[in-house]
């Protein structure tokens, strides 16, 4: 495994952030907060395990119209309440549906930094078991880490394994990042 530091550019960029916290802040004042929050946390899930929700949201050639039609539906038939389903409804009138799971993790992130949780964000070449979860919660303890909330994304180019980023800390055991790191070590012994 390989600990590095690198720079934090995160996937929730400047732009997710403010969406984030409009989001949060609306919940909050409204009194359903931690409803919101677990119909963010269904949303995020279900973008997570559809490809043809993640090439919906990503169509750059969706007029606002129809993203705005399509989007209510969809959270009608999710079951989702009215504050999520409004929300939802202006960013795709801003026509920002390809930023929508970053605004998600945006959400979450905020919530867990206001509870003083820490953010991991995990990316694995297979859906994690709860089995893996629960172990890398524990592993991720006795790092020092005991007060931890994951995002997790699958990432196919990984090959194997997984990589942990928490803040500016990042944990590799990919294969593509042990494939990475030998073929650096390769070229300095030439």
């Amino acid at each position: 495994m390989t600990v590095t530091q690198v720079p934090q550019v995160g996937h929730t960029g400047g732009l997710a952030q403010r969406y984030a916290r409009a989001l949060y802040d609306l919940a909050s004042e409204q009194g359903n907060l931690s409803d919101v929050l677990g119909e963010v946390k269904a949303l995020r899930a279900a973008i997570a395990d559809s490809d043809d929700l993640r090439k919906f949201l990503a169509d750059a050639r969706m007029d606002i119209r129809q993203g705005r039609t399509v989007s209510n539906v969809l959270m009608s038939k999710l079951g989702f309440g009215d504050v999520l389903r409004r929300f939802v409804g202006v960013i795709a009138d801003n026509r920002r549906l390809p930023d929508l799971a970053s605004i998600l993790d945006g959400v979450l992130a905020l919530d867990s930094a206001l509870r003083g949780e820490v953010v991991a964000e995990v990316r694995s070449a297979q859906p994690l078991t709860d089995t893996q979860r629960s172990q890398l919660q524990a592993r991720l303890a006795e790092a020092g880490y005991s007060r931890v909330s994951m995002t997790e994304h699958t990432d196919a180019a990984l090959l194997g394994g997984m990589t942990v980023r928490i803040g500016s800390t990042l944990f590799d055991t990919s294969i593509a990042g042990r494939l990475t790191r030998l073929q650096n070590a390769m070229k300095g012994a030439a």
